[in-house]
């Protein structure tokens, strides 16, 4: 028995990506050596949630890697579609914002009895990515048929429009890009692209005037800061002023200033934060880490390449492209400031949770991908 225990465990350990994991394990320990550096300014129940959340996201990361994603897709299809809308819709009606924010989203939701908040789009995410992977399988044959899109297209919309109702902007940018992604790497002819891109420009008068006033300065004012220094513009100034007080070698762990006058210095501008404290080299070594983790997520993705592991890989991999982006574009004022965080790096507990079960079902593609199911 102990003999057939172990070999089990063996297994299971074989069946995690050592690159991957190794790739999330650093940028964790970035983020927690970041926190602790800025505990006084951060506080400790921050490091002791980063700490918690890590922890249980590696358990996560081996459990989900030996689950066969065949079993999980075919089996629980219609339950993750009907739970994606269900508890969007939920949030939508008794969801909450964070304090002290100018914006009326209802993006979190307080689970009852043990009063913990979650942010449901983060989990989503999972089931979102799993079930339009399943459906882009199932029809990637005539992917290009226009009744075929359009059945892709309420799926996506059914998850995407109730995200914009809720007032997240940043989240709903990502899924669009994660479906735009997918969906061109399934096949989709580039006229239909070339035809959303028509659409999308004329509407575009049309969708700014439903944006709200916050939302619209939010968007000028991200792509140019200077327009409002003082007011929406300070922030992405300051970033960049963390940034260059950073120099090349930082200003040392427990160091720096200017990121305490940051307002969300531990998740949307944890960037800047590590820049300052650790410096230019410190931002590379962290982007070089990202960089190398995609790079293996599409690797492992075309090995996939025979089934629909494929487009889970990319699915988790468009998400992480999105966020990276966006979260080094507002750290350095070139993009507005939408409420993204830089995965597994950023401080918080939805996120770091739910990016580390994303990358596990990565693990199970590898582990579980066409010629080597049964090993």
């Amino acid at each position: 028995m102990l003999k057939n225990l172990k070999a089990n465990l063996s297994l299971g350990v074989r069946r995690v990506d050592p690159v991957l994991l190794l790739c999330t394990v650093a940028l964790l320990g970035v983020s927690l050596l970041t926190i602790w550096g800025a505990v006084d300014n951060f506080g400790m129940s921050k490091l002791r949630m980063q700490l918690a959340m890590g922890i249980l996201g590696v358990f996560a990361t081996f459990v989900i890697a030996n689950l066969d994603y065949h079993v999980i897709l075919d089996r629980l299809f219609w339950f993750m579609l009907i739970f994606s809308a269900a508890i969007l819709a939920v949030t939508l009606v008794v969801g909450t914002t964070g304090a002290a924010m100018e914006t009326t989203n209802k993006s979190w939701l307080t689970i009852p009895i043990i009063g913990i908040d979650i942010q449901p789009s983060e989990f989503v995410k999972i089931t979102f990515i799993c079930t339009f992977s399943k459906h882009l399988w199932t029809v990637h044959d005539r992917i290009n048929h226009p009744k075929t899109l359009l059945g892709l297209l309420l799926h996506a919309g059914l998850i995407v429009g109730l995200i914009l109702l809720s007032g997240d902007l940043g989240v709903a940018l990502v899924y669009m890009v994660l479906v735009l992604i997918m969906l061109f790497c399934s096949g989709l002819h580039l006229w239909y692209f070339g035809g959303a891109i028509a659409v999308i420009a004329l509407a575009l008068p049309f969708l700014w005037d439903y944006l709200a006033a916050y939302q619209q300065d939010r968007i000028l004012v991200g792509f140019n800061p200077e327009l409002d220094p003082l007011y929406r513009g300070w922030q992405p100034l300051l970033s960049r002023q963390c940034i260059e007080n950073g120099g090349l070698f930082g200003v040392g762990l427990f160091g720096g200033g200017d990121y305490e006058q940051l307002a969300a210095s531990h998740t949307d501008f944890i960037l800047s934060t590590v820049a300052e404290k650790f410096g230019f080299v410190g931002v590379i070594l962290v982007l070089s880490v990202l960089v190398v983790m995609v790079i293996r997520i599409l690797w492992i993705a075309r090995r996939a390449r025979r089934d629909c592991g494929m487009y889970l890989c990319v699915g988790v991999a468009a998400v992480m492209i999105a966020q990276i982006l966006e979260n080094v574009g507002m750290c350095l004022g070139l993009l507005p400031v939408v409420g993204l965080t830089l995965p597994f790096v950023s401080c918080g507990g939805s996120s770091l949770l739910a990016t580390f079960m994303l990358v596990g079902i990565v693990h199970s593609v590898s582990a579980h991908r066409p010629g080597l199911r049964g090993a």
